[in-house]
C-alpha cells in the first residue's frame, strides 16, 4: 500500500460518472456472484439504537444456514466515537447476525495509514473512548480535550460553573501540540471550539499569547455529515456541523481559512478506496479466487452516501482507462488522477480494482421521496450541505437506484447481478 499524501481534498474532478440509473445487468455461470456490498449503517440498518423492520430480515437472506455471507459485506459509517470491536457487537446484536471487526469501517478507520503523524503528539476531540481509539489507530501521544481543560483551567469559561473559583489552580505542562484529530461531533460545543482554537492560534501551546501562525498544524477531520438520522422526526447536526461552525470562527478571527491536512470519512475517496480493500479482505474469507467486480454501496444521504459512491465511481473509471493508456503504450508513467483526494494506493495497473461502485439511496433516513422535487428545484439547497472543500457537483447526488429500503436494495442488487438471494 502506497504511503498516503496529505493536503489532498481541493482539486476539482474534470471526469464524468458511469450514468446514474443505468448500470448493465450481469449473468454468473454456476451462479457464482462477483460483487460485494457497502452498507451505511444510521438512517439504513439502524435509528438510533433501534433496527429499522427491513433490516434484520435482509440480513437473514444474506447469511446462510450456517451463519456464513453469501457476499462480502462492510459496514461503513461515518459514526467515529466508538470502536470498531463495539460497533460489531452493536450490528450481531440488533441485526441477529454474526457482524465482526474487520467487517466494521468507521469513519477514522483510514487514520491506521497515516503513520506520519502517529509519532506526533496530538489533541484529539469527540466523545466517547477518543483515547482508546487514538492508540489503536497507532497514535504514541495523545491529549484529550479534557486533559487540555484540567492542564489550563483558565481557558474554558463560557459556563461559569464551571470556572475556577477563588484560588485559581496552577497550569500543568503538557508537550506542544503537533496536530490536531477530530474524530466526531463532542459533547460540549463551546469547549472544543474555543481550545482547539486556542491551539491553531498558538502554534500547538495553548498556555501562551496568540500568535497566530499561518499556516497552522495539521488538522485531519473525520466525518463531515453535516446532517444525519436518529430517532426523531427530522435530522440531527453531525459532526459536518461542528466542522463549519470551527471553520467559521477560524476565518472570523483571523481572516484566514482553516485547512484541513486531511478529510476522511464519506463521501472522500479515500474511506471508499479503504472499504474496497476490506471487501477484497471478506471476498478473500469466503474463499474467492476471482476478484470483486462491482461494489454496490447502499445508503439514505444524498451528500454523504451516493456522492461519495459515485466520486470513487469516477475514480474507478479513471484508473481502469489509465491502465489501457499503460498497456497501449506498452508501459510508462500513468495518467495522473485528478481528484478530490488522492487514492491509498496507486492502482493504475491493479487489475483487481472493481468495474464499478454503483450507488442505492434508501428512504429510510436523511433522504425522503417528498423532497425530491425540492431538491430538484433548488440545486443550491444541496449543495450548502456538502463540505466546503468537496466542489458540488450535482450529478454525483443521483443514486443508479432509489428504493424504499435496505430490503428492497439487496433484492434489486441480487436481481441486477442475475444471483438467487434466497
Amino acid at each position: 500500500m502506497a504511503e498516503f499524501l496529505p493536503r489532498f481534498s481541493l482539486l476539482k474532478l474534470g471526469l464524468r460518472v458511469l450514468g446514474p440509473r443505468s448500470p448493465v445487468q450481469r449473468r454468473h455461470a454456476h451462479g457464482h456472484a462477483s460483487f460485494g456490498l457497502l452498507f451505511d449503517i444510521d438512517g439504513v440498518l439502524l435509528r438510533g439504537r433501534t433496527p429499522i423492520p427491513a433490516a434484520k430480515q435482509c440480513f437473514r437472506n444474506l447469511v446462510d444456514k450456517n451463519g456464513k455471507y453469501k457476499v462480502p459485506v462492510v459496514f461503513v459509517t461515518n459514526a467515529g466515537n466508538s470502536l470498531r470491536q463495539s460497533k460489531a457487537e452493536q450490528l450481531s446484536h440488533l441485526l441477529e447476525v454474526e457482524v465482526s471487526p474487520e467487517q466494521v469501517m468507521l469513519s477514522h478507520s483510514p487514520l491506521k495509514i497515516f503513520t506520519q503523524f502517529h509519532n506526533m503528539c496530538v489533541l484529539v476531540s469527540g466523545q466517547g473512548p477518543v483515547l482508546e481509539v487514538a492508540n489503536n489507530l497507532g497514535f504514541q501521544k495523545v491529549i484529550t480535550i479534557d486533559m487540555l481543560r484540567e492542564a489550563h483551567p483558565l481557558l474554558d469559561v463560557v459556563d461559569h460553573n464551571r470556572r475556577p473559583k477563588d484560588i485559581i489552580p496552577p497550569t500543568k505542562d503538557l508537550p506542544p501540540i503537533e496536530a490536531v484529530i477530530l474524530f466526531g461531533e463532542p459533547i460540549r460545543w463551546e469547549t472544543n471550539l474555543q481550545l482547539i482554537t486556542d491551539v491553531l492560534l498558538t502554534n500547538g501551546r495553548p498556555g501562551n499569547p496568540m500568535t497566530n501562525p499561518y499556516p497552522h498544524i495539521p488538522v485531519l477531520a473525520c466525518n463531515m455529515d453535516l446532517l444525519w438520522m436518529a430517532e426523531a422526526k427530522n435530522p440531527r447536526f453531525g459532526h459536518g456541523m461542528f466542522l463549519v461552525c470551527l471553520e467559521s470562527m477560524y476565518k472570523k478571527i483571523t481572516g484566514h481559512e482553516l485547512k484541513y491536512e486531511a478529510l476522511i470519512g464519506k463521501p472522500s475517496v479515500v474511506t471508499y478506496n479503504y472499504a474496497e480493500l476490506l471487501v477484497r479482505q471478506q471476498a478473500e474469507n469466503l474463499g474467492w479466487s476471482e476478484p470483486v467486480r462491482r461494489l454496490y454501496a447502499i445508503g439514505d444521504n444524498p451528500m454523504a452516501d451516493i456522492y461519495g459512491a459515485n466520486l470513487y465511481n469516477r475514480y474507478l473509471q479513471a484508473s481502469h482507462r489509465a491502465r489501457l493508456q499503460l498497456q497501449a503504450r506498452g508501459g510508462g508513467d500513468p495518467v495522473p488522477f485528478s481528484g478530490q483526494d488522492v487514492p491509498l494506493r496507486s492502482s493504475f495497473s491493479d487489475d483487481r480494482l472493481p468495474e464499478a461502485c454503483i450507488s442505492i439511496l434508501v428512504c429510510t433516513g436523511v433522504y425522503s421521496r417528498e423532497q425530491q422535487d425540492l431538491l430538484n428545484d433548488h440545486e443550491h439547497v444541496v449543495a450548502e450541505h456538502g463540505h466546503r472543500d468537496f466542489l458540488f457537483d450535482h450529478n454525483l447526488t443521483q443514486a443508479s437506484f432509489v428504493v424504499q429500503d435496505v430490503r428492497e436494495a439487496v433484492e434489486q442488487v441480487f436481481k441486477q447481478e442475475g444471483c438467487e438471494l434466497s
